[in-house]
């Protein structure tokens, strides 16, 4: 079988999240021909500086596979969900590394890292967070329960609004049909930002990472929504961010039920079709 060509992407296509390819179609009918659209998938460094000033180190940090767009609030939410960084005032700025595909994380000099804890990061895949992490008390040892876990905020009515109101805001799912979102809510049911990725993580790390940029965390009584699976580490970036509810159109892991029943996580799994199942803590739910 002949090698396939690798797809080179102009700047306009790697900024909106798509990339033109040719496909032919196969089928009862005649062959055809025509372009179609799909997701970029492209990796991304993510270099951490630190240290005193007059003593700074570079390091990678991670090489992950992503969809371009989003690269500070990527690197700064995967940084925060692996306990580097705590907040806003940790960081010094976020800048690119001279390359489309590397991003630069500067922390304030009195930050102190434990770089040993991000080498199991050095390489993953868009699919792949916690590969080989397999220990729940190891990966707990940062998160604090949460508050509140029998304080009624949230409808069910209101929660099955929800997947309409994600799937409406995914303009590159609507070209390429490949990417996954993340998407936060008030108790409301507003709409406060929705990220998308090839990566399910990707797409959670963006939306925490720029809540964090807007020094917002934590993100008490808010509802994340997510398009596929509800894993452990997605579970876990909820608790991290504080989170309260989490929720996801595909089904829950045994250890995600796990974390979110033991630190108080409001878990709720296969939202769609007019219902939902309740894993975890329903006392944030109203009567």
């Amino acid at each position: 079988m002949p090698e396939l060509p690798l797809l080179f992407l102009s700047p306009t296509h790697a900024n909106s999240g798509v990339a033109a390819v040719t496909v032919r179609t196969l089928g009862d009918a005649a062959e055809t021909e025509r372009t179609d659209w799909v997701a970029v998938e492209e990796p991304l460094e993510i270099v951490l500086e630190f240290g005193a000033v007059e003593d700074r180190v570079r390091r990678t940090a991670s090489l992950t596979m992503r969809t371009p767009a989003n690269d500070d609030e990527l690197a700064v939410g995967f940084l925060f969900a692996e306990g580097v960084i705590r907040g806003r005032g940790d960081l010094q700025q976020v800048v690119p590394c001279g390359h489309p595909n590397a991003v630069r994380v500067e922390l304030q000099p009195e930050v102190a890292v434990a770089f040993d804890g991000l080498e199991r990061h050095f390489a993953t895949t868009s699919s792949c967070g916690v590969c080989g992490k397999t220990s729940l008390d190891s990966l707990a040892t940062r998160s604090s329960p949460l508050p509140n876990t029998d304080r009624p905020f949230l409808s069910a009515e209101l929660v099955h609004q929800l997947p309409g109101i994600l799937r409406d805001s995914q303009k590159t799912f609507d070209r390429t049909g490949g990417l996954h979102a993340a998407a936060l809510f008030d108790s409301c049911g507003n709409l406060l930002a929705v990220r998308e990725d090839v990566g399910r993580h990707n797409a959670v790390d963006k939306l925490i990472g720029a809540e964090l940029l807007a020094d917002r965390l934590p993100l008490t009584d808010r509802v994340m929504l997510v398009s596929g699976r509800a894993s452990f580490e997605l579970a876990q970036k909820a608790l991290a961010a504080g989170i309260s509810v989490l929720a996801a159109v595909g089904a829950p892991s045994s250890l995600a039920v796990e974390l979110a029943t033991r630190f108080g996580l409001t878990l709720l799994g296969f939202v769609r079709d007019n219902r939902f199942n309740v894993y975890a803590h329903p006392g944030r739910l109203l009567p």
